[in-house]
């Protein structure tokens, strides 16, 4: 009984603290201790053997994607790619149509694999002037970004280079573009969705004389520029040449490669099995790096001199990123390993048994997510404690692995934000709003891109039945 009020209650106080602007870097580890107190565990081993080395291990797995997607990300702000790209989008689209354009903005460069926290920080002067002159409520811009950047991008839409589309490559030994039409039609049914509860809201606040509103912001400045410092089709380009080299040395390059060798010969020793995803995580990174490069020569005159500034910034900021991911896994790792997760993770496996693994799965990933507060973090946890199962019970069913990649990367983007999640705790600081004010627009687009998961889900299985 003391484990179960341990786990939970260690996931509520940290829910609370992130709610009131705490950072978790610093609360997940107090948190996750004082679980394991209450469960009976030893606090110190638990920190320096327990929650370190899986802290440790995710930074080790993922963090050159954190590194080479934030330094891209600046790159492309930097460069002015990435305000060109939106402000042409705004500017096409008009006030009229301003959620429509911010959603269209963050979209973009989301599958062109710049970081969130940098798409979220690119966009929002823009976001905020065309909101000013629509006079739409400042508290929807939260829920608007987040429709755009943190949904059918991040894990929706085949190919898209962000972390949570590559974690599930080495598990189910696929790649970026696993499952196009199970993907596709999620990321179709998300964005339909969540334009329409944002414009109802907008609608709803106009009716009721409702403006746009005075809200300071500490990160950054309602402001935004009337000339594109270079032409948009100039600043596309990276983002393009990011999709395009990931798809050929996945598709294409690395599948002619006999490296087989590697995976027994010292130094490297690696495991066979996981060799191929290996090489899909190989892809995505030599993409990233050439994104930057070309980020760079799109735009010469504006970044030269910028280049320490640029790199040292992109760095800094994928270590926060990493550190508030790897400190979320290492809070649910602590909490995996309590007497009490046993209960949870047996009753999940048994969730539905007759509706297949990628219902258990779809619940197992967006429960973890939910509770570590991080997409990747979440999926991590659950992929490693049950992906073999998963395969297994996949292949008895004549479900695809491609099926079990886009549902567990769907899923992590589904209860992830949550309130103590750091991309949404990065947002409502980015825009001076507060979880009081906006947070309640982020949560039903975390509702509805969840259920398109099951929805989709039960269409599958009424097709494979079929």
């Amino acid at each position: 009984m003391m484990a179960m009020i341990g786990l939970f209650l260690g996931l509520g106080l940290l829910m609370v603290m992130a709610y009131r602007g705490f950072s978790v870097i610093f609360f997940a580890p107090v948190f996750a201790l004082l679980a394991a107190a209450l469960s009976g565990m030893a606090i110190m081993p638990t920190y320096t053997e327990l929650f370190l080395p899986s802290l440790a291990g995710y930074v080790k797995v993922y963090f050159p994607f954190f590194l080479l997607g934030a330094v891209f990300g600046k790159a492309m702000e930097y460069s002015g790619a990435a305000e060109s790209i939106a402000q042409y989008i705004v500017k096409k689209l008009g006030p009229k149509n301003a959620i429509p354009a911010v959603v269209l903005s963050c979209a973009l460069l989301t599958y062109g694999g710049v970081s969130l926290f940098v798409v979220a920080f690119a966009v929002y002067p823009l976001a905020a002037s065309i909101f000013r002159q629509a006079d739409i409520p400042k508290r929807l811009l939260p829920g608007t970004i987040a429709l755009g950047a943190f949904t059918f991008t991040m894990d929706a839409l085949p190919g898209t280079p962000q972390i949570q589309n590559a974690i599930p490559m080495k598990f189910f030994n696929t790649d970026l573009y696993a499952a196009p039409v199970f993907g596709t039609l999620g990321a179709i049914c998300v964005l339909v969705g969540g334009l329409s509860y944002l414009n109802w809201m907008a609608k709803k606040a106009k009716s009721l004389g409702e403006g746009y509103g005075i809200v300071e912001t500490p990160l950054n400045h309602d402001t935004s520029t009337d000339q594109l410092s270079i032409h948009p089709l100039t600043a596309i380009f990276p983002l393009v040449c990011v999709l395009g080299i990931t798809l050929v040395l996945q598709k294409m390059v690395f599948p002619q490669w006999d490296i087989s060798s590697w995976a027994t010969e010292p130094p490297y020793k690696m495991d066979p099995k996981t060799l191929s995803g290996a090489m899909n995580n190989w892809a995505l990174m030599i993409a990233l790096a050439f994104g930057i490069v070309i980020a760079l020569l799109i735009n010469p005159k504006k970044v030269r001199g910028k280049l320490p500034l640029l790199i040292n910034a992109g760095a800094a900021g994928s270590l926060l990123a990493v550190m508030n991911t790897a400190s979320e896994v290492g809070f649910g790792n602590v909490i995996k390993a309590l007497p009490g997760f046993s209960v949870i993770a047996n009753g999940l496996m048994g969730i539905n048994k007759s509706g297949g693994p990628l219902l258990s799965e779809a619940v197992t990933v967006n429960m973890l997510s939910g509770i570590t507060g991080s997409a990747s973090g979440g999926m991590s946890i659950a992929l490693d404690t049950f992906a073999n199962d998963y395969l297994k019970w996949a292949q008895e069913t004549g479900i695809s692995p491609e099926l079990l990649h886009r549902v567990a990367a769907m899923s992590s983007g589904g209860m992830d934000t949550l309130p103590h999640n750091g991309a949404v705790i990065t947002l409502l600081a980015i825009t001076g709003l507060t979880h009081r004010q906006s947070y309640k627009d982020i949560f039903v687009i975390t509702l509805i891109k969840t259920m398109t998961v099951f929805l989709l889900i039960a269409l599958t299985s009424i097709l494979h039945f079929v």
